[in-house]
């Protein structure tokens, strides 16, 4: 029995010294990434299920090692990754609920599309000391309106999109006089509206503006508004309209001669270049939420996506693929400066510390988290125009605003930053 005994004991010694020399790959239980996107609704497959995409994608290959440097550590750190995915679907009061299941499941949470959603998520994140990023949403109040520790944003806000699709507007048509705007009727739609009329104020002072039409969130159905967007005489319609509401505004709106008798803006249009094609009018300028897509700059990283999402998914990524990575690689930038060369896993609080402020490459280009105390990035703007030649829909004349253009300062409201006249 005493013989029996000093073997376990041995065993359970050997075992141990296993356990404790092995690789920290070996040994440490993988980092849990929460990702939360629109999987299912309107929205899910314009933007939800392409970030969902690239998400899986771009976990599987960190854990390969296969990503382009400075990325190319497997994992994080050397720990692999592993994603549990939930459905944004359902409005912000489910999403609050579903967070808070969420949370005691993972380290760390990656999500959100819609604004009122991020509105809703940020406070809670907060309360329950969970790092959350914020993947997309694009309302400027999550930072403008609050503070948060726990509450990151890795992608530009909407301010950013509209500023430079208005500068792009005035360069080309400096003599324009009137707009008129149809947006969705909820913090992106009217955040989104104000910062486009405001900045057009403050670029043509005197500008006249026809109506600005609201309809509900995903209402599908326009009949009423592009008729009075026809009737307006507005020489420019501008709609930050996203999901199956913007292929909605496009599919209706072609037929009725809304694209020919008004120069039309879709300040968040990129999604719809892969799902509508040469639907979309010629001459109609698009904005990308940053420069994603057909917008991304020719860099290894933005190769990179491209060609492994194409090659998995046979379409391109569009800016919800970019920015989904984005948020990923960003997170992995922070969590391997804190860890450093040292073996011990980085706490919250280090990576929290490590991504503010961060300035870190992505396929879109680089990014700064430099607004919202170091927790709101901003990036450069691309704005173009879309032509029809041989049969497909390309964007010409393609504009690159730098981030400090078209983003406010530090610590000053969208709002106020733009009624100044861009003022830096």
């Amino acid at each position: 029995m005493r013989l029996l005994f000093s073997f376990g004991v041995r065993a359970a010694l050997a075992v141990l010294a296993m356990l404790l020399t092995a690789p920290a790959s070996l040994a440490q239980q993988p980092i849990k990434i929460g990702i939360v996107t629109l999987l299912s609704g309107p929205a899910a497959g314009p933007f939800g299920v392409p970030a969902r995409n690239a998400a899986e994608l771009t976990a599987e290959l960190l854990n390969a090692g296969t990503v382009p440097a400075p990325y190319n550590q497997k994992g994080f750190g050397g720990i692999p990754i592993e994603l549990v995915i939930v459905d944004e679907a359902g409005g912000p009061q489910k999403q609050v609920a579903e967070y808070r299941n969420l949370v005691p499941r993972v380290d760390i949470v990656i999500g959100y599309i819609s604004s009122g959603d991020c509105l809703a998520i940020a406070p809670v994140a907060d309360e329950l000391k969970k790092l959350t990023i914020l993947f997309d949403c694009g309302t400027p109040r999550i930072f403008e309106d609050a503070s948060y520790k726990y509450v990151f944003r890795t992608g530009p806000t909407g301010t950013m999109d509209n500023v430079s699709v208005a500068l792009y507007l005035t360069e080309r048509y400096p003599n324009v006089k009137s707009i008129a705007g149809i947006n969705q009727n909820y913090a992106w739609g009217q955040d989104s509206w104000a910062d486009f009329e405001n900045s057009m104020k403050a670029l043509v002072p005197g500008i006249e503006v026809k109506t600005s039409q609201m309809p509900k969130l995903f209402a599908g159905q326009f009949g009423a508004e592009i008729t009075a967007l026809l009737a307006s005489g507005a020489e420019v319609i501008h709609s930050s309209m996203w999901g199956g509401d913007l292929e909605g505004l496009v599919l209706q709106g072609a037929p009725r001669e809304l694209f020919e008798k008004h120069k039309v803006i879709l300040s968040a249009g990129e999604p719809a270049i892969n799902r509508l094609g040469t639907r979309i009018p010629d001459g109609t300028i698009i904005g990308a939420r940053g420069p994603f897509g057909p917008f991304a700059p020719d860099t290894e990283l933005a190769r990179w996506l491209r060609t492994s999402y194409h090659d998995r998914y046979h379409v391109p990524p569009n800016y919800a693929s970019f920015k989904m990575a984005q948020a990923i690689l960003g997170v992995k930038a922070a969590y391997e400066k804190a860890k450093g060369t040292g073996t011990a896993v980085p706490d919250q609080d280090k990576i929290i510390v490590s991504l503010e402020n961060l300035t870190f490459e992505a396929p879109g280009g680089m990014v700064k988290m430099a607004l919202g105390k170091g927790h709101q990035a901003i990036m450069d703007a691309a704005v173009g125009t879309t032509k029809v030649e041989g049969g497909l829909l390309k964007i010409v004349d393609i504009v690159r605003y730098p981030a400090e253009k078209v983003n406010p300062p530090d610590g000053v409201k969208s709002e106020a930053w733009i009624k100044s006249g861009l003022k830096k």
